[in-house]
């Protein structure tokens, strides 16, 4: 217990460094959507190791609460719309996992007074103890809870830390596939305008159908 209590606290001793950097250096202020040829550009400039610094980016906007839609659009800017995912999967992967780690055996106490009061977490609470993995895979799908704080959250319920992770990893794709193709869809484009609408419409379209799902859901969960 002691040493993965260690190893843990190693990890985020890095990533508050990672943190303290970025935000020295203005990034952390940057990222909205209209800074996003700014923060490409940025991240282009690390050449072989963009994808890392990448996914360091990402990792570090999932603990410190730092808007998440314009670094993954960004994603699919930078890398395209293949790349793009996978590197926005491997960073929101990582960053759910330590949030997760870093409520349970690091900051419970903190975790638990931001989310006291919150009727909706008690019931994802709840629901936790009777369904398990299906709850995750609700919440990632339809987040109730801001998606930052809920990472957090489900440190303080009783899942599995592998349950949640792997739950996590696969239904976390559909959005961030949708997301990602925004901006890929201007990389695929090339240069061109009609093939750059035509991937746009085609993202357009992804990004309704996710957004249908929730929808759908709160048919089937009707009590969270």
């Amino acid at each position: 217990m002691k040493s993965k209590l260690l190893k843990l606290t190693i990890v985020i001793v890095f990533v508050l460094i990672a943190y303290l950097l970025l935000r020295h250096y203005g990034v952390t202020s940057d990222i909205n959507l209209n800074n996003i040829p700014k923060l490409k550009e940025w991240v282009s400039g690390f050449g072989i190791i963009a994808p890392v610094v990448y996914i360091c980016l990402y990792i570090v906007a999932t603990l410190f609460f730092l808007p998440g839609s314009p670094i993954t659009v960004l994603s699919g800017i930078a890398f395209g719309p293949v790349w793009g995912v996978v590197y926005v999967w491997i960073g929101a992967t990582i960053g759910v996992s330590l949030a997760f780690l870093v409520a349970r055996y690091a900051a419970r106490e903190l975790v638990a007074g931001w989310i006291s009061g919150n009727g909706q977490f008690q019931k994802i609470d709840e629901k936790v103890e009777q369904e398990g993995w299906r709850i995750v895979m609700f919440t990632r799908l339809m987040p109730y809870i801001p998606f930052n704080l809920q990472n957090y959250a489900y440190g303080l319920t009783k899942i599995r830390f592998s349950t949640y992770v792997l739950v996590s990893a696969i239904f976390m794709l559909p959005g961030t596939i949708a997301y990602v193709q925004i901006g890929g869809a201007l990389v695929s484009g090339e240069g061109n305008l009609y093939k750059t609408l035509i991937y746009l419409s085609l993202a357009a379209v992804l990004v309704l159908l996710v957004s249908l799902i929730p929808k759908f859901l709160r048919k089937r969960q009707a009590d969270l």
